[in-house]
């Protein structure tokens, strides 16, 4: 029990730091100060080491309760993984382009996921409903939450990207000032949405394939048109809807910020919305 306790309390620390992390992200904008920023980035990557940790712990736990299997198996655990796989993708992006702001618009999807798992969703450690007790579980999960951390962190920078235009929109040529002076140019932007984008469509591509080997170990088919499986189809033509037009038309700035947001909502659906709402061979997943 104590072991449990160790694992509950230290995803506790861990919203507690994204929550801190927003509110610092949040002061950045406000302050432009570099020492703020870079407190927000602690913060956001203190809880980082301290979710990683715990899902090492609910690992351990479960082998301890005889079940014996990664904490990748239930709502409650996969919007705690999405949380940290979420800012393993923005800390990559910050880490090699070196805008930091970005992380007040990401890490709150982060904050949100892990508040909404602590206080509504049940964290018991189940045994694995036969359906599930495959390496292919594994794969599935880390490739497609993967994805849609990178389609979380495209979303940001495209509300990044339109709150700036929108000001350039009015302003003319005059430089931005207060707030959106401390904002990458909206070139930039447009580049890191895509980039986001390129890292994102092929993890979900990825994901859909494991999906489909998966599916065919556990029902004995690739497909069978399940809620689930249609939305990814969905989601996944969205993106390559998004990838074609940029590379073939051109498409930048505007539109492809919109079709970014988009398509984070269509992937907020086809992992929240589904399994909340309708039934199929996925509600296991609540």
């Amino acid at each position: 029990m104590s072991s449990l306790m160790s694992s509950s309390m230290l995803f506790n620390v861990t919203t507690f730091s994204y929550m801190i992390s927003m509110v610092i992200f949040f002061a950045f904008v406000a302050t432009k100060n570099r020492a703020v920023g870079l407190t927000a980035s602690c913060a956001a990557y203190f809880g980082f080491v301290i979710q990683t940790t715990a899902i090492i712990l609910r690992w351990k736990e479960s082998y301890a309760l005889g079940h014996g299997h990664a904490p990748l198996s239930n709502l409650y655990e996969s919007v705690v993984f999405f949380s940290w796989t979420i800012i393993l993708i923005y800390g990559l992006i910050e880490l090699k382009y070196k805008y930091r702001i970005i992380g007040a618009f990401v890490v709150p999807f982060a904050f949100l996921g892990m508040s909404w798992a602590q206080l509504r969703l049940d964290s018991g450690i189940e045994p694995l409903v036969p359906a599930l007790q495959s390496n292919w579980l594994l794969y599935h999960v880390i490739t497609c939450f993967l994805g849609y951390a990178a389609f979380a962190v495209a979303c940001g920078i495209s509300i990044m990207y339109l709150i700036k235009a929108k000001h350039e929109e009015s302003a003319g040529n005059s430089p931005a000032g207060g707030i959106l002076a401390s904002f990458p140019p909206c070139k930039v932007l447009d580049d890191l949405n895509y980039r986001a984008i390129m890292i994102g469509f092929p993890l979900l591509t990825l994901g859909i394939v494991t999906g489909a080997a998966w599916a065919n170990y556990a029902w004995g088919t690739y497909w069978s048109w399940d809620p689930k499986e249609t939305w990814s189809l969905i989601v996944w033509f969205v993106y390559a809807a998004f990838l074609h037009a940029r590379i073939t038309r051109g498409w930048v700035g505007k539109r492809a910020a919109i079709l970014s947001i988009v398509g984070f909502a269509a992937t907020i659906f086809c992992y929240l919305g589904v399994n909340l709402f309708l039934s199929g061979l996925h509600s296991y997943g609540r």
